[in-house]
């Protein structure tokens, strides 16, 4: 009889970062909140032990700097004690012109080593590409690179585990994405739940990385509906908030603050 492959369970987890890891975009759960990636990783993590002992916390908020995020949520994040953590974060700052990707780094690290420094295994992650899916993002991608490089380098750690999106062309098909075209759709939290459970050494539920059946190609008139509609609802806003120094996090607290028993 073929042995089931061994990997650590885990008892408590905590999730810090940005609207990636909020879960924007995804179905709402009861309480109105989005439930996202993270919170499918904290049900299938609890099905591997007794549900009602195992705790999740996520201290992710929307919009939020990886600054911000060290500043704000690696001081609970540490002393809640947890056995895992996922961070992910830089992305926010890498959008904003003038990003000083060397700081960006440096925060990362700094985050990734107090959190490491509590004994947690760490989950972190490298960014998708974003120029095969999304016009005028090509300014972005040498940061990306050098964002990603960095990941990798703090994954040689023995308690970190890397979920490299960057290379899953997955990612290049808008159905894995909202309509904003920057947070995942149901379908792409599904995806990666399921690479951060592989990433952890649990044996494959399905291929996150597989393509979706072909689209219907939509026809000219309709994507340059589909891209004006987009401008109108989603960019205008959001260059909105940059030239006037707000964030769609500002005021809004995590939505489970707390390790609390996990309730799916």
């Amino acid at each position: 009889m073929d042995q089931e492959p061994a990997f650590t369970r885990f008892s408590s987890y905590v999730a810090v970062g940005d609207s990636f890891t909020e879960g924007m975009c995804d179905e709402l759960r009861p309480d109105g909140h989005y439930r996202g990636w993270a919170d499918r990783l904290a049900a299938s993590l609890a099905a591997e032990v007794a549900p009602a002992q195992f705790r999740y916390a996520n201290l992710a908020v929307r919009g939020k700097l990886i600054g911000q995020i060290g500043a704000e949520q690696l001081a609970p994040a540490v002393a809640a004690g947890p056995e895992l953590v996922t961070l992910a974060g830089g992305l926010n700052d890498v959008l904003r012109p003038g990003c000083e990707i060397e700081a960006v780094r440096a925060q990362l690290g700094e985050a990734a080593e107090k959190l490491l420094a509590t004994g947690a295994t760490v989950v972190l992650f490298t960014s998708t590409d974003p120029t095969r899916r999304m016009a005028g993002s090509a300014r972005l991608l040498p940061a990306i690179r050098q964002l990603r490089h960095f990941v990798q380098e703090l994954g040689t750690h023995p308690r970190v585990a890397v979920v490299d999106l960057f290379t899953a062309p997955c990612f290049d098909d808008r159905r894995l994405w909202a309509e904003d075209r920057l947070h995942l759709s149901a379908e792409g939290h599904r995806r990666v739940a399921e690479a951060v459970r592989q990433a952890l050494g649990r044996p494959a539920a399905f291929d996150w990385r597989a393509a979706l059946p072909p689209a219907a190609p939509a026809g000219r008139a309709a994507r340059i509906r589909g891209d004006l509609r987009w401008l109108r609802i989603h960019v205008l806003p959001w260059l909105g908030r940059r030239l006037t120094g707000r964030s769609s996090g500002d005021g809004r607290p995590p939505k489970q603050a707390e390790l609390a028993p996990y309730q799916g």
